[in-house]
C-alpha cells in the first residue's frame, strides 16, 4: 500500500478539471483609473457608490454596464485608493431574491480585499479600495513539508493564546500579540512546545456580533440561544478575501466602533505569517465555505440568493450545515470564488494549508479543483477536511487524496460522551470500537481493517480535542467523576489535575503521539486546559461556573488560555513536549509502512502492544509501544532479545533514553511505554 499523501484510490482517479476562465472580479486600482467588476446574473441594473469616508451617508453613484457574461463592470478615471465603495442592485421581482430587508443597503463587494465595518450584528460593511503594497517577506516562503506526517499541528484561536494577562503580551488578542517576541503566549509558546504547525481558527472577515439576546430584528428572528450576542470562534464568514479586522491594531470589539479604516489587518497578519515561517512553523488556516454569515448584510444574500445558496422549493435556505444557510458550492461562480480565495491567500499571505469546515458540504468537483490549482502554487499544500456536513465521508476524501479529521481515534481513545460513552483511557469500550480498531488507530486507521477510513495514514489527522466539545482535560475530569459536569467550580482549583486525572491524560497523550498519521492538539491540551464558564456582568448565564462544552460565543476568560495553569500541571506539559520531540525525531513513529507494524496478542483486550520495524521508514531504531487501558490489571510483556532503551514511561517522555530493560517489562494500569533498540 502506498504511503504518499497525494494518493487516490485506484477506482477513482483524479479528474483533470478546467479552472474557471472568467474576468477577474473585484476592484482593481491603477495609476490613472480604477476598474470594478461584479457578478450579478439576475439584476436589472447595478450601480457602484464611492464614499470619501465611512461616515459619509451618500456617496457618488455610477451606473455599471453588463458585459454579456452576467458581470457588471465600469472603469472610472482617477485615483480612488483609500476611498470606500459598495453596490446597489435593482433585483428581479420574484420571491427567490432576498427582499426581506427592503432598505437600499450598500452591498459590499464579495471580492473585497479589505473591509471597513461597524461593530454591530449587521456590520454595515463597505469595501476599502487598496493599492497593491509591497511587503518584505525577507526571503521566507512556504514551509509545508513533503510529507504531511512530518507535522505536529497545534490548533489555536488568535485571541486565546494572547488575551489572558498570564500570556504577557504587549498587544493582547491581536496578530501583533501572537508574534510578540517578549510574550509567554503566542509564538513563543508554540516554540516552547516544539510543534511545527499551527492551525488558526477562521481569520476571514466574519460576523463577530450576533443579534442582541431576546430582541426581535427586522427579519423576525429573535436570538433566544446566545446570551452573549457574540460569535467568537469565527465560523460565520462574511468576506472570503479580507482578513478579520478586530485582531488588528486598528480593531477592537467595542460595540458600535468602526474597524478596518487603515487596513492594518493585512500588514499585521502578513507579519505574523512571516514570523511563524522564520521559525519553521507551517501556517494552516481554518476556512468556512459550506455556509456564510447568518445575520449581517452578507453580500451573497443581497446579490442573488437563489444563485449562491441551496434552497427549498419555496425559497427557504437549506441548512444541512446547521448554521442557517448552505452555500451552493457547485454553482460555477461560487466554485470560482472558492478557488480564487484559496489561491489568493496562498499568493498574498503565504498560507501553507487549509482546514475546511464541514467539507462534506462542498461538492467533489470543487474540492478536486482546489487541490489541482493549489498544488500549482505549492505542491506540498496542506489540505484537511472536516468530513461531516449532510453526511460523513472520510473515505471519500481519502479517495481524492485529502486528509481529514479522524473522529474514529478520538471516540475510541477517549469516547464520545464523558458520562455515557467512554473509551480506552477509562478502561471502557466506545460502542463503535473494538480491540482490532484500537490497533488500527495506531496503524493509521487504514481501510481494510477494523474502523478503517483511509488509504494511507497520511490522510489521518488524529486528534482527541479540538475547539468543539469539552476539552480533553474536562472530558477526563468528568469521565473520572461525573458529578463535576453539573457542579460549579473555582477555575484554579479544578485546573490542577489529581493523580488519576494526570495518569489518564498522559495515557491519552501517548496514544495520540504514538499513532501513525498526523497528530493535532488543541491549545492548552498540554496542561489539561479547563473551560469554566466565566461569570459576566449583566449577562445571566445559568451555566456560569460550570464546565463548558461549546464556548463558541464567549470572548472572555472561559476561552483565554491561563498560562498559570500550565505551571499547575508542569508534569503533563513536560510529557507533551517530550512526546513531540520524540515523534519528530523518529520517522517510524509517524510514517512506518503497514508491513512494518506487528501487533502482539493478549487475552486482555484493553492491553495493546505494537512492535515497529524502523528500517522501512529509514529510522535507525526499532520500537515497542505498549499501552494498558485496564484500570486494575498489571501486565508483564516479554521482550525480544536484547537490551531496550526506555524513552517514554508513565512519568517521563523524550528523545533521550533514561533507563534500559531486558527480557520483560511490567505495564501498570492506565499507563504506557515506548522502548527502542538500535539496529545493528
Amino acid at each position: 500500500m502506498t504511503q504518499s499523501s497525494k494518493t487516490v484510490s485506484a477506482d477513482q482517479p483524479p479528474l483533470l478539471l478546467k479552472a474557471p476562465n472568467r474576468p477577474r472580479l473585484g476592484c482593481f486600482p491603477a495609476e490613472s483609473h480604477t476598474e470594478f467588476r461584479l457578478f450579478c446574473p439576475r439584476a436589472r441594473a447595478v450601480t457602484v457608490e464611492i464614499f470619501d469616508s465611512y461616515e459619509q451617508t451618500k456617496g457618488k453613484r455610477y451606473p455599471m454596464n453588463p458585459n454579456g457574461d452576467d458581470i457588471w463592470q465600469i472603469t472610472l478615471e482617477g485615483d480612488f485608493v483609500g476611498k470606500l465603495y459598495g453596490y446597489h442592485i435593482q433585483p428581479p421581482a420574484d420571491e427567490f431574491f432576498y427582499r426581506s430587508r427592503n432598505a437600499d443597503f450598500v452591498i459590499a463587494d464579495p471580492y473585497s480585499k479589505a473591509v471597513v465595518a461597524r461593530n454591530h450584528y449587521l456590520q454595515h460593511p463597505r469595501s476599502l479600495i487598496t493599492a497593491e503594497e509591497p511587503f518584505n517577506w525577507e526571503g521566507t516562503s512556504f514551509v509545508s513539508p513533503d510529507d504531511i506526517r512530518d507535522l505536529v499541528i497545534y490548533e489555536a484561536h488568535i485571541k486565546d493564546l494572547t488575551s489572558h494577562s498570564s500570556a504577557g503580551s504587549r498587544w493582547p488578542g491581536t496578530y501583533r500579540g501572537f508574534a510578540d517576541p517578549e510574550a509567554t503566549g503566542g509564538i513563543n509558546h508554540l516554540k516552547k512546545m516544539g510543534v511545527n504547525a499551527v492551525e488558526l481558527l477562521p481569520l476571514h472577515k466574519f460576523a463577530y456580533f450576533e443579534p442582541p439576546h431576546n430582541e426581535p430584528i427586522s427579519d423576525g428572528i429573535i436570538n433566544t440561544w446566545n446570551v452573549y450576542g457574540r460569535n467568537y470562534w469565527g465560523y460565520m464568514t462574511s468576506f472570503f478575501f479580507a482578513p478579520e479586522t478586530i485582531y488588528a491594531s486598528d480593531g477592537g470589539i467595542e460595540p458600535g466602533a468602526v474597524t478596518g479604516r487603515y487596513n492594518k489587518a493585512a500588514r499585521e497578519l502578513k507579519n505574523l505569517v512571516k514570523t511563524l515561517h522564520k521559525n519553521n512553523i507551517t501556517v494552516i488556516l481554518d476556512v468556512v465555505f459550506n455556509h456564510v454569515s447568518q445575520y449581517d448584510l452578507n453580500p451573497f444574500k443581497l446579490i442573488d440568493k437563489s444563485y449562491y445558496f441551496r434552497l427549498t422549493e419555496d425559497g427557504h435556505y437549506l441548512s444541512h450545515s446547521g448554521c442557517g444557510n448552505d452555500f451552493k458550492t457547485e454553482a460555477p461562480m461560487s466554485r470560482q470564488l472558492i478557488v480564487d480565495s484559496i489561491l489568493y491567500w496562498m499568493k498574498e499571505y503565504h498560507i501553507d494549508g487549509f482546514r475546511f469546515d464541514l467539507a462534506n458540504l462542498i461538492d467533489r468537483e470543487t474540492l478536486q479543483l482546489i487541490r489541482q490549482e493549489a498544488e500549482k502554487i505549492n505542491p506540498n499544500v496542506v489540505l484537511i477536511a472536516e468530513p461531516w456536513g449532510g453526511g460523513y465521508d472520510p473515505v471519500g476524501f481519502s479517495n481524492i487524496g485529502w486528509a481529514s479529521w479522524n473522529d474514529q481515534i478520538r471516540n475510541g481513545v477517549k469516547g464520545s460522551d464523558p458520562k455515557n460513552s467512554k473509551g480506552f483511557i477509562f478502561g471502557h469500550w466506545h460502542w463503535e470500537s473494538s480491540r482490532e480498531g484500537l490497533e488500527n488507530f495506531l496503524a493509521g486507521t487504514l481501510l481494510g481493517r477494523s474502523n478503517g477510513r483511509y488509504h494511507t495514514s497520511a490522510h489521518a489527522v488524529n486528534y482527541l480535542e479540538s475547539h468543539d466539545g469539552y476539552t480533553l482535560g474536562d472530558f477526563i475530569r468528568i469521565g473520572l467523576n461525573p458529578s463535576k459536569a453539573d457542579q460549579k467550580h473555582d477555575r484554579d482549583e479544578i485546573a490542577r489535575l489529581g493523580p488519576a486525572e494526570l495518569r489518564t491524560a498522559k495515557l491519552a497523550a501517548l496514544y495520540l503521539m504514538a499513532s501513525q498519521g498526523v497528530p493535532l492538539i488543541h491549545a492548552g491540551q498540554e496542561w489539561a486546559r479547563t473551560k469554566v464558564v466565566e461569570p459576566m456582568p449583566n449577562i445571566k448565564d445559568p451555566y456560569a461556573g460550570r464546565l463548558d462544552h461549546n464556548s463558541y460565543e464567549k470572548d472572555n476568560a472561559t476561552n483565554y488560555l491561563d498560562f498559570s495553569h500550565a505551571r499547575l500541571n508542569t508534569a503533563l506539559v513536560s510529557y507533551y513536549r517530550g512526546l513531540i520531540a520524540l515523534r519528530l525525531s523518529a520517522p517510524a513513529l509517524r510514517k512506518a509502512k503497514p508491513g512494518d507494524l506487528i501487533f502482539w496478542n493478549y487475552s486482555d483486550s484493553l492491553h495493546v502492544t505494537l512492535q515497529i520495524k524502523g528500517e522501512g521508514s529509514n529510522d535507525p531504531y526499532d520500537y515497542i509501544i505498549t499501552l494498558n487501558g485496564n484500570l486494575h490489571g498489571v501486565h508483564r510483556i516479554h521482550l525480544p532479545a536484547g537490551v531496550w532503551e526506555v524513552v517514554v514511561s508513565p512519568d517521563i517522555a523524550g528523545n533521550d533514553g533514561f533507563d534500559v530493560v531486558a527480557e520483560y517489562l511490567n505495564v501498570e494500569p492506565t499507563a504506557g511505554y515506548i522502548l527502542r533498540k538500535k539496529r545493528s
